[in-house]
């Protein structure tokens, strides 16, 4: 079976193709991970996946969607990650770090808080954005960045890519889709810039390509890098999958090893034909035309399916995220149903 073949990239070696989605989960305390994160992340590796992915963990504390984000932009955050990606690669996942800047999208309450701005009386703070445009009419007015505060932004993903190495993450994927900051200068729908980070084509996906550069400078040549994007906002005017494949394009020159395709996230309100592997689609078409290794996600629930998406061609890994929610050993039971071999952890084999 396609899914349970290992995966190399560079000196990294997936055990299977099975790779366990970023998922907010909302629990951190300033930033810093704690017990949750460890059976939270360290389950699924025990599970079987190929590769454990961290949570979107902000590079910054303005960074954060909600105050209960995870971080990495001091040290005390990078001392507490590091018995859990120990624990991840000790069971046989690639353990990975998800880098991410909410932009406009931060200052928010937890989703079972109710989502939406935090009041100035619940430790809201100042959101930024290419441009000062609320994500909607009754969210903070983010203010726009001006040339010192993108070179801010630049110098913390760089610095959060140096920590996470220390951490003992060996994958990293930066986090350019669902409306968060990277995903802002991209789509014109957010980005009214006149400078040279707005506007045109090249001039909206700047931002995204220095953060690459400057991340795969300080990011070790033997250890993969990955880009999640949204191959379209789902609204007219936006950012759009043709785009998206003009990107891809250009990103194997920037050292990015593999781009995770999701979609939606910019706008609120807009219809979505929401469906099992709604969004694969769109991996396949980057892949096909660029040659660009992909990741597919998005309603990916059954083994068979998963498997077809290797199969046929569409995406180098599934990334699996509400279905890995529902079962931390998806992986296990996607090899029982295929008729693959997985090796259990000693203390579990005598239920194999």
């Amino acid at each position: 079976m396609k899914l349970f073949e290992p995966y190399q990239q560079r000196s990294i070696s997936l055990r299977n193709r099975i790779v366990v989605s970023p998922m907010c989960q909302y629990s951190a305390t300033d930033g810093v991970p704690d017990h949750w994160h460890l059976v939270h992340l360290g389950s699924r590796a025990v599970g079987g996946a190929g590769a454990v992915i961290s949570e979107a963990t902000a590079v910054s504390p303005e960074g954060r969607i909600s105050a209960q984000d995870t971080g990495i932009w001091n040290e005390a955050q990078l001392e507490a990650w590091k018995p859990i990606t120990a624990f991840i690669a000790a069971h046989g996942a690639v353990p990975g770090v998800q880098l991410a800047h909410a932009g406009r999208k931060a200052s928010v309450w937890r989703p079972w808080e109710g989502g939406g701005s935090l009041p100035a009386d619940q430790g809201a703070w100042q959101t930024v954005a290419p441009s000062a445009l609320p994500f909607e009419h009754d969210w903070h007015v983010p203010q726009g960045l001006d040339a010192e505060g993108i070179r801010k932004v630049i110098a913390d993903f760089r610095a959060a890519a140096v920590r996470a190495l220390q951490a003992g993450f060996k994958l990293i994927e930066l986090h350019g889709a669902h409306g968060y900051l990277l995903h802002q200068f991209l789509s014109p729908l957010s980005n009214q810039r006149t400078d040279a980070y707005g506007g045109s084509f090249e001039n909206r996906t700047r931002l995204l390509r220095e953060v690459i550069v400057a991340v795969r400078e300080v990011w070790p040549a033997e250890l993969p890098l990955w880009l999640r994007i949204s191959a379209t906002d789902w609204s007219e005017g936006g950012w759009d999958i043709d785009e998206s494949v003009r990107l891809a394009g250009e990103l194997q020159a920037l050292g990015v090893d593999l781009v995770d395709v999701s979609s939606g996230g910019l706008v609120p309100h807009v219809k979505i034909p929401v469906g099992p592997g709604y969004q694969v689609p769109f991996a396949a078409r980057i892949r096909q035309e660029t040659g660009m290794a992909t990741g597919a996600v998005g309603l990916i629930t059954e083994p068979a399916q998963a498997d077809g998406i290797i199969a046929g061609g569409a995406a180098e890994v599934v990334l699996i995220a509400r279905a890995s929610l529902r079962d931390p050993y998806f992986p296990r039971r996607a090899a029982q149903e295929l008729g693959a071999s997985i090796v259990a952890p000693e203390q579990y084999q005598r239920a194999w």
